[in-house]
């Protein structure tokens, strides 16, 4: 079995404030730049037009995003059916003149498309409310999430390392949303997909390093409660570096060639793995030294 960092002894304990420090300034770059220039959010949160075409001759995603250049074109891919041929979405951000928008987009289809006609297969439009709705209960489910977390990690450990865990996952899903808010990807409902599946991601790494530190707290009473998260985090470094590469290799390949369609969910994945592993021995298990720590100088004074 192939092992890095097999005996590893670096001290993560004590360069904790450092960590936090850095952390803290990127996610209120984050911030800042939310309130500066505002999420880039996408048709399914902002509301806009979806029309599905079907050509006679097989034209690419790319071909017909150039042919509407201009216009205000929120996503454009391929849609494939089973036995059919393939079907291109065309997602307009603008709605406030729909019959207008689809003159538009059939005129300029035709003139770039000459010789290859198209007919419409659907037309969908997606009001504002419904946008703003969906963007509620996206923010809903990842709040009902972390509170689920909450309750588990507190059962299954204690509460100070519950609130380890739920630092550690604010920590990477906010950090992620200040490298979207700096290279002003769209915000899409596979982006949110992304993001829910880092706090999974980030947890099942996080819960690892828990169990360790759990386990050594029993067998290695005399030593101090950061010399022991310090060994625990060592132990599980190899483990946690092979999972994090393997995943992070796999969303690279997807990033660069995935094409467009899934450039907002891989970037929130690569960014998110890295996250993940650096708060998982960063932030989380620091946060539970602090809270002991803090904890028992309170226990002193009284």
């Amino acid at each position: 079995m192939i092992q890095f960092f097999q005996d590893s002894n670096y001290k993560f304990v004590k360069y904790r404030y450092k960590a936090i420090t850095v952390s803290a300034l990127i996610v209120l770059a984050g911030i800042v730049m939310t309130f500066i220039k505002g999420p880039n959010w996408s048709i399914d949160f902002r509301g806009g037009l979806d029309v599905q075409v079907r050509f006679q001759q097989d034209v690419t995603d790319g071909q017909v995003r150039s042919a509407l250049s201009g216009l205000d074109v929120g996503e454009v891919k391929t849609v494939s059916s089973l036995g059919e041929r393939d079907d291109i979405l065309i997602r307009m951000k603008d709605t406030e003149d729909v019959q207008a928008l689809q003159q538009e987009i059939g005129q300029r289809l035709t003139s770039a498309f000459p010789g290859n006609p198209w007919e419409v297969r659907g037309i969908e439009v997606v009001g504002p409310k419904v946008g703003a709705e969906l963007r509620d209960q996206a923010m809903i489910s990842a709040a009902v999430a972390l509170l689920l977390l909450l309750i588990y990690i507190s059962w299954r450990f204690e509460f100070a390392y519950a609130i380890g865990a739920i630092v550690a996952l604010l920590h990477d899903v906010l950090v992620t949303w200040a490298f979207f808010m700096l290279f002003g990807y769209e915000i899409s409902l596979s982006v949110l997909a992304a993001f829910l599946t880092l706090i999974g991601f980030s947890l099942n790494d996080t819960v690892v390093v828990f169990d360790r530190i759990r386990e050594n707290l029993k067998k290695l009473r005399q030593m101090k409660l950061g010399e022991i998260m310090d060994l625990s985090i060592n132990e599980t470094l190899s483990r946690t570096i092979i999972t994090s590469l393997t995943v992070f290799l796999t969303i690279l390949v997807l990033f660069v060639f995935g094409g467009p369609v899934l450039k907002g969910f891989s970037f929130a994945m690569l960014v998110g793995v890295i996250t993940g592993t650096y708060s998982s021995v960063f932030i989380a298990a620091p946060v539970v030294l602090e809270w002991a720590e803090r904890k028992a100088i309170q226990g002193k004074k009284k």
